[in-house]
């Protein structure tokens, strides 16, 4: 009967923190875009600067992720989880009351770190404080909460800069993370470090740091401005940055990133998976936003109204996910998955100039929602699975950055569509989703058929 004690209820409680937290990370990614507007009308950025606001934080969020998880197999997943919620809330308070671009700059970049912190943290954490039957229906609402987050963001931010102004955007986070922080120490039991790791490889954490920040930064200025010399110049300078970093790993004795995770059966494939999910649904999301706001005239919260469908489709496919790769197995689930996505950006090909055909826009979002939610939780088991303890972090570090990178990578192959004339950019847009979720189910023929009902009866314990 033990396993229905308090200790249970406080374990489930920390479930629901963590899953919070990720929630409030990965929308930051999104919810600033729709209110950039209000935010250079207030604090008078210039075109170039403002793209900063939504650089800054991708930058370091991308960048340090795979320290945070290093350093979350250091010291503990719970103590850095703490860590990471507390300096992202005080840095959400800093965006709030911003008094100059540079304030709201400086912030953004510590609110990356803050994230950086604490998101590997928070996927590791559900390994350390859940056993293996509850880890697993952990694992859907782990995923649906990102998955659902980065969805809200071109929702809520209209909704928060309309209803209150830009800086409620910002400002939301702080009590959500005031409560998370205040209930954690009960509610998040966690464990110590137990890997023999004494060291963060700083030769290596610096160079893979400035190699995904130099590929973040490229990609987020090439969404916005494909000819800029700046994003061309980064990606440039990330090669040999990432070459270099490659070669200290492997004279390091205690690498930052073990060669054995590269090896760890299902992690390849795990991570482009992540990278192809995210990266397939941002060009149709952008489309359809501009589509309903530019051709067809909407205000930003009668606009926001066709987007809960497709937030609400995530959250259930990600619920169901688990349960459907321990039957279905979580390579046939990923395939599935991308096929969903892909046929529901294709039916938005069908968008007429004039009028909005909203059952042809709920059936669409739906399918994708649904399939988005399915191939998440089956991309993250894959890729951790069969991670030993001690690697969980840094494997949940390279996975939530690989997923950030395909979120840019999305918003860089975007931007033609607000070059091009409005329905052949839209339609060029939808184009886009469906040829990378095609490559995505390519990609996940690259996880092993073992990766299957036992993995994903483990989830991640």
């Amino acid at each position: 009967m033990r396993a229905f004690t308090g200790n249970t209820a406080t374990r489930a409680g920390g479930w629901a923190i963590v899953c919070v937290a990720q929630f409030v990370v990965v929308l930051d990614t999104t919810v600033v875009t729709t209110a950039l507007p209000a935010i250079d009308d207030d604090l008078e950025f210039g075109a170039v600067g403002l793209l900063w606001v939504f650089t800054a934080y991708t930058t370091v969020l991308a960048g340090l992720l795979i320290l945070g998880g290093r350093a979350a197999d250091l010291i503990g997943s719970r103590r850095l989880f703490r860590i990471g919620l507390a300096v992202f809330s005080l840095a959400s308070l800093a965006c709030a009351t911003a008094w100059s671009p540079a304030a709201l700059i400086s912030s953004r970049l510590v609110q990356g770190l803050g994230a950086a912190l604490l998101a590997p943290a928070a996927l590791a954490a559900l390994s350390d404080s859940l056993p293996k039957e509850a880890a697993r229906r952990a694992l859907g609402w782990w995923t649906a909460a990102g998955a659902a987050g980065g969805a809200s963001g071109w929702v809520l931010g209209g909704v928060l800069t309309q209803l209150g102004g830009w800086r409620w955007v910002f400002a939301v986070n702080l009590p959500i993370g005031v409560v998370a922080l205040a209930l954690s120490r009960r509610s998040l039991p966690g464990r110590g470090s137990t890997t023999r790791v004494r060291s963060l490889d700083l030769p290596g954490a610096c160079s893979v740091t400035a190699g995904i920040a130099l590929t973040a930064l490229g990609l987020s200025e090439l969404a916005h401005d494909p000819s800029t010399w700046r994003g061309w110049a980064a990606l440039a300078a990330a090669a040999p940055v990432l070459a270099l970093f490659v070669r200290i790993e492997r004279r390091s004795p205690q690498p930052l990133l073990p060669g054995s995770l590269a090896r760890t059966p299902g992690v390849l494939g795990g991570n482009l998976t992540a990278a192809a999910i995210t990266a397939s649904t941002a060009p149709p999301m952008i489309s359809v936003a501009l589509y309903v706001q530019n051709t067809l005239q909407l205000p930003p919260a009668q606009a926001g109204l066709v987007f809960p469908a497709f937030n609400l489709a995530v959250i259930g496919g990600s619920l169901v996910g688990p349960n459907a790769a321990l039957r279905a197995g979580v390579r046939r689930m990923l395939v599935t998955g991308f096929i969903g996505i892909a046929a529901g950006a294709a039916l938005l090909l069908l968008l007429p100039k004039d009028g909005l055909p909203l059952a042809l826009v709920l059936t669409a979002f739906t399918l994708m929602g649904l399939s988005l939610g399915l191939a998440s939780v089956s991309s993250t088991t894959a890729g951790t699975a069969e991670v030993v303890e001690g690697q969980r972090g840094v494997a949940a570090g390279v996975l939530t950055s690989s997923a950030q990178l395909g979120t840019t990578l999305g918003l860089a192959l975007s931007a033609p569509v607000t070059a091009a004339t409005e329905m052949h950019g839209y339609r060029l847009g939808f184009l886009t989703g469906v040829a990378i979720a095609l490559a995505g189910a390519v990609a996940a023929l690259t996880v092993p058929r073992a990766v299957r009902r036992t993995t994903a009866a483990q989830g991640l314990g």
